[in-house]
């Protein structure tokens, strides 16, 4: 299988060398304008603020508040919020962090990575809903109906579990507030941004190729290139002659998703930690079915 894709990628790129570098042209520029300013910074503040042990008090206290409805130890607490407002992957790979600091449960962890990584509000409410839906009135209902079945479906998944920080965790001292601390999240902010470049600009050619397969239907083929790579996907189906109230479920359901591009992404953050992709996948596609179910009740 991956030595016919590799092939695959090779044939596209020797033959349709114009396309490739457009395709690549693209996702670089999406990577540099929008990705690299933003998570950037946040990553490296990340990892800076979980091995100091900045965040440690105030995260305790909030989890007192949510602990009776939402079952999630003062850990994940971060990781939840961070992965609702910048974006995934960084909410994966925050708990990743988590996890192998020894923060966090490696059995917390599987489960919270999956639904606390989803596409951040700056994205929905200004690429989506303003650029190509130009419907910014939508921004609070589209809100809802991403983020809330992601929440719920953890808590119903998780009801009856307690999630605390590890024993032998609890006493450890968290690192002081240094140069060394600082130049660590400095790298590892370079090369988390690295590797999502990598993968967008890949994903980017492979969203290309979907488009010259001679499909006709032009909502299955809005349906492979936003499975692919949501970005391409939403901008070509904002492209197409389509009624509001298919574009819009269309587009509901790239979002929710993440697209394979995502998923390779998201694997590549949580690799070191050992989770399971099988989960975050199922629950991906629950997560997606309920928001394309809600987007069509809207319409």
């Amino acid at each position: 299988m991956y030595i016919i894709i590799l092939i695959g990628f090779l044939f596209y790129i020797l033959v349709f060398p114009e396309n490739s570098v457009h395709a690549a042209a693209i996702g670089l520029n999406l990577w540099y304008e929008n990705m690299l300013p933003t998570l950037l910074p946040f990553s490296i503040l990340s990892y800076i603020l979980i091995h100091s042990g900045v965040l440690d008090s105030l995260t305790r206290i909030l989890q007192r508040l949510i602990r009776k409805f939402f079952p999630v130890s003062s850990a994940g607490i971060y990781p939840l919020i961070a992965g609702l407002l910048f974006g995934f992957p960084m909410g994966s790979k925050i708990t990743s962090d988590l996890v192998q600091s020894g923060k966090m449960s490696r059995e917390e962890g599987q489960r919270l990575f999956c639904v606390c990584n989803n596409i951040s509000p700056m994205f929905v409410g200004s690429f989506l809903l303003n650029e190509s839906l130009g419907r910014p009135d939508l921004r609070f209902k589209t809100y809802l109906i991403l983020y809330v079945p992601p929440l719920i479906i953890y808590m119903l998944w998780n009801h009856n579990r307690h999630f605390a920080t590890p024993t032998e965790n609890i006493k450890k001292k968290a690192a002081s507030m240094n140069l060394q601390l600082i130049d660590a999240g400095i790298m590892n902010g370079f090369e988390t941004l690295a590797k999502l470049g990598g993968y967008i600009i890949m994903f980017a050619i492979l969203a290309q190729m979907t488009t010259m397969l001679p499909i006709s239907n032009p909502v299955l083929k809005c349906l492979l290139i936003g499975c692919t790579e949501i970005t391409n996907g939403i901008s070509f189906t904002a492209g197409q002659d389509l009624n509001f109230s298919l574009a819009y479920p269309l587009m509901i359901s790239f979002t929710a998703f993440g697209g394979l591009s995502g998923f390779a992404q998201t694997a590549s953050m949580v690799k070191d930690s050992g989770f399971s992709m099988l989960p975050y996948l199922l629950m991906k596609l629950l997560g997606t079915s309920v928001s394309l179910l809600l987007s069509l009740l809207l319409i």
